[in-house]
């Protein structure tokens, strides 16, 4: 079964993309956002520490140490941000990476910063190395060093800054440089949400929208939320016009349903898209493995693409491998395409059997899966060794 293809250049709507937001969706977002770490859902062990490290800080009166938060788009790295601010009972100063194109834009930035106050910097990774360079004593030293004039006559000045909080954000922590990322106190990685708290925050979210939804509805969302936070609060939103228009405004599980199948969302939350990566792996390339440029040429989409957005939670899902072959799609892919109707072809590798070097090791120091006939080939070619 082949599903229609966009044309080139356009891309379809993605319902269950984390990494964008309308202006409208933002604006929404923000009033759904908890505003204290007792109304934050998930991420156990990162509040836990969180809850030390302020408490900390406003008993001692003094700025709260570094934070950098990474981990995948839509999991609540900019709500922690602000949580943090509130809970110090400071300001927030919000940027990005991007946005600050110069040393001077930073400037501008830090030499406003009142006492204790949290900087926030989204994408910190995309900062270029000059403002990289200027970032560094502000952190450490609380300063910044300006050059005035030019030439033999130039020379360093060095300013002083109130102390302040940087809260930094990243979806891609390996490109955060090693000096910038030693500068902050407390690295934390936000990991993926499990079932049961994607419905504590659909509730949660529908008494603020003011929405009835019945609890077998609440999972549905859940399921095909793709363990982010973000995802769960857009579907909702999308469930809800659909029950609006189509319905008398309550959220059961025939209207959550109906409408994620009005938007090609499947219940293992994968769109059309998704869809169009695993068919082509397992139809074109037999499973594979095939490399990510071939399969980037094939659905028409940029490779970065492929890995930042559709791959991590395909691999969630224990859908795809990663080989240094290639990308391999697994025996649960190709159940699932079957249940939905696709023609799957015998694939070009049977799956991997060996076991990992740990795995099913005995008392004897053996492992399970090797036979002893193999284990006694081993033994007598280590002996003609």
């Amino acid at each position: 079964m082949e599903e229609p293809q966009p044309e080139p250049g356009q891309e379809p709507d993605r319902h269950l993309a984390a990494g964008t937001l309308t202006l409208e969706e933002a604006a929404v977002e923000t009033s759904l956002r908890p505003r204290s770490l007792d109304e934050y859902v998930g991420q156990q062990s990162v509040k836990q520490n969180l809850e030390i490290l302020l408490a900390a800080a406003r008993q001692r009166d003094e700025a709260a140490d570094h934070v950098l938060f990474y981990g995948p788009p839509g999991l609540g790295k900019t709500t922690l941000a602000n949580i943090i601010a509130r809970e110090l009972g400071v300001n927030l100063h919000a940027t990005s990476g991007p946005a600050i194109e110069r040393p001077g834009d930073l400037a501008a930035i830090l030499t406003n910063i009142e006492e204790r106050d949290v900087l926030f910097i989204d994408e910190i990774h995309r900062l270029n190395h000059a403002v990289e360079e200027i970032l560094y004593p502000a952190m450490e030293d609380f300063a910044i060093d300006v050059m005035i004039g030019r030439g033999p006559s130039a020379r360093s000045l060095r300013l002083g800054l109130k102390p302040f909080t940087v809260v930094g954000a990243t979806t891609r922590a390996g490109r955060v440089g090693g000096p910038l990322r030693d500068r902050f106190g407390a690295v934390y990685r936000l990991d993926y949400y499990v079932e049961d708290e994607l419905a504590t925050i659909i509730r949660r979210s529908a008494g603020i929208l003011g929405v009835d939804i019945e609890p077998e509805a609440v999972d549905v969302l859940a399921r095909r939320g793709r363990g982010t936070p973000r995802v769960v609060n857009r579907l909702l939103r999308r469930v809800r016009d659909y029950a609006q228009v189509r319905s008398d405004g309550r959220i059961g599980t025939a209207e959550a349903t109906q409408a994620m199948n009005a938007m090609d969302i499947d219940d293992e939350g994968l769109d059309t898209t998704d869809r169009r990566l695993l068919a082509a792996i397992v139809q074109k390339f037999a499973s594979g493995p095939v490399g990510g440029a071939a399969v980037a040429a094939v659905i028409g989409e940029e490779i970065d693409t492929i890995e930042d957005v559709y791959e991590p939670y395909l691999l969630q899902l224990g859908f795809l491998d990663r080989t240094p072959q290639g990308r391999i799609a697994t025996e649960r892919a190709r159940d699932h395409l079957r249940r939905l109707g696709y023609e799957v072809p015998t694939p070009r590798r049977a799956e991997r059997l060996d076991a990992g070097l740990w795995d099913g090791m005995t008392a004897e120091g053996r492992t399970d899966g090797v036979s002893d006939h193999s284990a006694e080939e081993a033994t007598e070619s280590e002996a003609r060794a």
